[in-house]
């Protein structure tokens, strides 16, 4: 069955059923009475069916024009974007196509290069080990016509024509000299005349001694004391040694603690005073000594804080650098060389515009690991390890780690540290050193020299000003004017390498003199 006929059905059905109902619905609202005028409702009702049956067959059709009309334009829709879709999809396969052909061109083209380029490489080497071998057989001729190896040739080439180029280098040295000297000089003049004159102290430096003065003989007797108890309890309480020697009127006390060294000398200062020198006054006034002793290392470690404007230290860094009032280094005491190197520091920082904080906390803790004895390390090491407990910035550390060149310098203030504290070592009168160090260093400045120069062109050395300078004769018939002050540039850096501590610098003078004789008679 098609749609129509479908559709029409549903209509007549729609319409008998809506006139069955209605004729049940008269059914009970009319009387038996009217039952007479049946057939005449009967006719007009077949009339109206068939009325209505005619409209309903009207509408039917309508609607189906409507339906065929409606299904055409969406057949004709969907047959023209079906349309569409299929030019669409030849032109991308056409574009696909197209790609995978320049593609497949690319491709055989890459693989062609790739082949020449095989074969050029091919080629190339093989001519390399050729022109190799040339220069093999060249070689070995050339070595056999002049009796010279390669290394013999190169080293006459490298000789002449670093005799060529000697005076001027030489000419370049002496300008670069002259013009650094011109735009530094000055400067650097002013800076560390500046950071010295600030980095003064107000007092001399202490120099702790092992040797107690006796008011009489007889003292030495009570200090034993019966069976040398007394002696005993001493160095118990105090963790000295007591050398009681020949020297009249001086007892030694040995102690690698400085602190307990003075904390000793102290109380048998006090004992020998008191006079009652027994064991249990012994540990008495010891004990009393050293309470007072770290009440006056906590002051001097305050009075350093405030004199270089750190405040809010804990009080263990506070102690430790108290304990600088007993601890030299060079015979230099660390207290006094603290407060100057770190003034120095911060003056050179404000100078420069580095950080001052950073290198006034650097310059203040530099040496604080020479204060930790009982750990196995350099004092550098000690240093560093202390602050990373206490959680200082990493610039402080990294200045500590540093401000003896054994690592290399990371920022400014790492370098103003270093030389703040090569100012405060290397000023006269700071530290001294045995005879015998003194010696040995005038001994090897001397054989550097022999070394560098060669002992057939020098005619004596001197080391003049306490080793500060070393003035070399050479002669004049083996060393011109050009390599005199080569010369000088590698004797000194030659001692940088070789000396590693020496005070201040060491100026290098290398002399060349010519002299022409004659008499008149």
């Amino acid at each position: 069955m098609d749609t129509q006929t479908i559709l029409l059905i549903s209509v007549i059905v729609a319409l008998i059923g809506y006139f069955v109902y209605q004729d049940k619905k008269k059914k009970k609202d009319v009387p038996a009475q009217v039952e007479t005028n049946t057939s005449h409702v009967v006719q007009s009702a077949r009339v109206t069916d068939e009325s209505a049956l005619l409209e309903a067959k009207q509408k039917a059709r309508e609607i189906v024009l409507e339906a065929k009309d409606e299904a055409y334009k969406l057949k004709k829709t969907a047959e023209d974007e079906i349309r569409q879709s299929r030019k669409d999809f030849l032109a991308l396969e056409l574009r696909i196509q197209q790609k995978e052909e320049n593609l497949d061109r690319k491709t055989t083209s890459v693989q062609d290069r790739e082949s020449a380029l095989m074969t050029k490489q091919t080629e190339l080497d093989s001519k390399i080990s050729e022109v190799e071998k040339v220069k093999a057989e060249q070689l070995a001729k050339l070595e056999r016509a002049a009796q010279l190896t390669k290394d013999e040739a190169k080293a006459l080439i490298l000789e002449a024509t670093e005799k060529n180029l000697k005076e001027e280098i030489a000419k370049k040295v002496r300008e670069a000299e002259q013009e650094a000297k011109i735009t530094a000089e000055d400067k650097a003049r002013d800076i560390v005349v500046t950071a010295m004159l600030h980095g003064a102290t107000d007092y001399v430096p202490e120099h702790t001694t092992s040797r107690v003065k006796l008011v009489d003989e007889d003292m030495k007797g009570r200090i034993i004391g019966k069976e040398g108890r007394n002696i005993r309890a001493f160095e118990m309480a105090t963790g000295v040694d007591v050398e009681i020697d020949e020297t009249p009127g001086e007892i030694l006390l040995s102690s690698f603690d400085s602190v307990r060294r003075a904390i000793a000398k102290k109380s048998l200062e006090r004992l020998m005073a008191d006079g009652r020198i027994q064991p249990i006054k012994i540990e008495e006034i010891v004990e009393k000594t050293r309470r007072e002793e770290e009440k006056l290392m906590r002051e001097e470690g305050e009075k350093l804080c405030a004199a270089v404007g750190v405040y809010n230290l804990p009080v263990e860094l506070i102690d430790m650098l108290g304990r600088f009032k007993h601890r030299f280094s060079y015979g230099q005491s660390m207290i006094t060389h603290t407060l100057e190197e770190t003034k120095i520091g911060i003056v050179i920082a404000k100078e420069l515009g580095a950080d001052v904080d950073v290198v006034k906390l650097a310059c203040l803790f530099h040496d604080i690991g020479k204060i930790i004895q009982d750990e196995e390390g350099t004092h550098i090491e000690l240093g560093v390890n202390l602050l990373k407990q206490f959680r200082f910035p990493e610039k402080v550390i990294r200045a500590v780690a540093e401000h003896h060149e054994d690592e290399p310098f990371s920022s400014v203030e790492s370098m103003i540290t270093y030389i703040a504290d090569a100012i405060s070592g290397s000023r006269p009168g700071a530290r001294h050193e045995s005879v015998q160090e003194y010696i040995d260093r005038l001994r090897m400045e001397e054989d550097t020299v022999y070394d560098i120069v060669g002992k057939d062109k020098v005619d004596r050395v001197f080391a003049v000003q306490a080793g500060r300078e070393l003035r070399v004769l050479v002669k004049s018939s083996h060393v011109d004017d050009a390599e005199a002050t080569l010369l000088s540039k590698k004797i000194a850096k030659e001692l940088e390498v070789r000396l590693k501590n020496f005070p201040g610098q060491i100026r290098v003078t290398v002399i060349r003199e010519t002299r022409a004789i004659a008499t008149a008679r």
